[in-house]
């Protein structure tokens, strides 16, 4: 096991697009979403009717950091706000008075009309602290972007996914080559086989651990209310079950883009379970699928030491569903190496 573990290790150590693909690509991907979900220099645009907004209210609403569009020069009465956004996409957000209150018309909900429901309503509060709209989160900060909030989930999905790519590569490379039957051939036990593929892969999965949460907390800022270290261990074991997981699913692909053509199924679905969205919002208890993908639980894991700062005593339920998960996957492969093994 020892020796073949450490042949692995060279493998992927002598092959300069994978070890760039284990390590520098997750931080590139962890910078590129910092960019695309981090805090942006753009400025909501919203529409008003000066002239039918009280003096101090417009001043206020100018004190914000957004762009203001007078659109008195459109009959209030013939002012249709809907069809107004319809027409003008480039703005986000129509503030209107009416005998009721406020009134805000946004063209969709997205993280800039968000923004500027955001200005209007600080506007607002400043003239009238009575009714001053506060939000407040369970965990987090208000004022941190989405990626800082929820940077976390991306660390379990990248580590997941980029180690079980080159795991099932790996295992298809070795099969088609003939090496993995060779190897069958010899008195070698299939857990050996298995065991060493698995601790030649975990070597690199530390590595790449260690590199992305380092990388993602002190460098972009990701929001970690607990212990680095359990956060770590906890990728680890959610890397070593990508490996498990890679290697059961080339066992039915012959070629490796075939093990790409498996992504949609194999993976895909788990990043939908990762909490990204609240599974409980998913129709007729399909959240509960979650229970069946290690994603889930490494993700969940880490939400409980970044975001709420919870040390073992709370995620160890899922450090033993990933030990668990591994130790089920390991016997599953160790069983279907029985179609290799000639005796």
């Amino acid at each position: 096991m020892t020796s073949l573990a450490k042949r692995v290790i060279r493998q992927i150590a002598g092959d300069k697009r994978t070890v760039a693909l284990l390590l520098i690509a997750p931080m590139l991907i962890m910078f590129l979403l910092s960019l695309l979900l981090g805090d942006s220099a753009y400025t909501p645009i919203v529409a008003i009717q000066e002239s039918e907004l009280p003096a101090p209210l417009v001043s206020a609403l100018r004190e914000q950091d957004i762009e203001l569009r007078d659109t008195t020069h459109i009959d209030i009465k013939e002012f249709d706000a809907r069809q107004y956004l319809l027409n003008h996409r480039e703005v986000d957000l129509v503030f209107m008075m009416s005998p009721d209150g406020v009134l805000l018309y946004a063209y969709e909900s997205n993280i800039k009309s968000g923004a500027a429901m955001k200005a209007v309503q600080s506007a607002i509060a400043s003239l009238n602290p009575v009714m001053q709209v506060k939000t407040q989160f369970a965990f987090g900060d208000a004022e941190e972007s989405l990626f800082e909030s929820m940077g976390y989930l991306f660390l379990g999905i990248i580590a997941f996914f980029l180690i079980f790519i080159v795991s099932g590569m790996a295992l298809v490379r070795e099969r088609s080559a003939g090496t993995l039957e060779r190897m069958l051939m010899t008195p070698i036990s299939r857990q050996s086989v298995i065991g060493g593929y698995t601790i030649g892969f975990s070597f690199f999965a530390i590595l790449q651990a260690i590199l992305l949460v380092i990388f993602g907390v002190y460098v972009l800022g990701i929001h970690n209310e607990g212990q680095i270290g359990w956060v770590i261990l906890i990728m680890l074991l959610l890397a070593i079950a990508a490996v498990s997981f890679g290697e059961l699913i080339s066992v039915f692909a012959n070629t490796e883009f075939q093990v790409v053509q498996m992504i949609p199924i194999a993976i895909i679905p788990q990043i939908f379970f990762s909490g990204i969205i609240p599974l409980d919002t998913i129709p007729y208890h399909l959240g509960n699928l979650c229970y069946i993908m290690p994603i889930y639980y490494g993700c969940a894991a880490i939400k409980e030491v970044m975001a709420l700062g919870n040390g073992f005593e709370a995620i160890w339920p899922f450090v033993l569903a990933l030990l668990l998960y591994t130790v089920v996957l390991s016997v599953l492969n160790a069983f279907v190496l029985k179609r290799y093994r000639r005796l």
